[in-house]
C-alpha cells in the first residue's frame, strides 16, 4: 500500500486544499493520506517550516505548497 505523508499546520488553507486534492485522487488512486501536524514538534517546525504542506509518498520527498494532480499521478507508474 501506498502512503502519502503531508506535514500541515493547522488553520493552513495550503494545507487544507491539499488534502483535498489528496481525498480526489484517492477516488481514481489506492493510497493512505498521514497528515502529520507539525505545529507541537519543534524538529518538525525546524525541518518543514514554511514549505507546508510537505507531501511525501512512501517516504519520498515530492512536492511543496501543493498538490499538482498530473505530476502525481505521473509517479504512480513508476510504483
Amino acid at each position: 500500500m501506498v502512503t502519502v505523508q503531508v506535514y500541515s499546520r493547522h488553520g493552513c488553507h495550503l494545507c487544507e486544499a491539499a488534502i483535498r486534492t489528496l481525498e480526489v485522487l484517492q477516488e481514481e488512486l489506492v493510497f493512505d493520506i498521514d497528515e502529520i501536524f507539525i505545529d507541537t514538534n519543534q524538529e518538525l517546525e525546524d525541518k518543514y517550516g514554511e514549505q507546508v504542506p510537505v507531501i511525501l509518498i512512501n517516504g519520498v520527498s515530492h512536492d511543496f505548497f501543493k498538490v499538482d494532480p498530473e505530476r502525481f499521478k505521473k509517479v504512480f507508474t513508476t510504483l
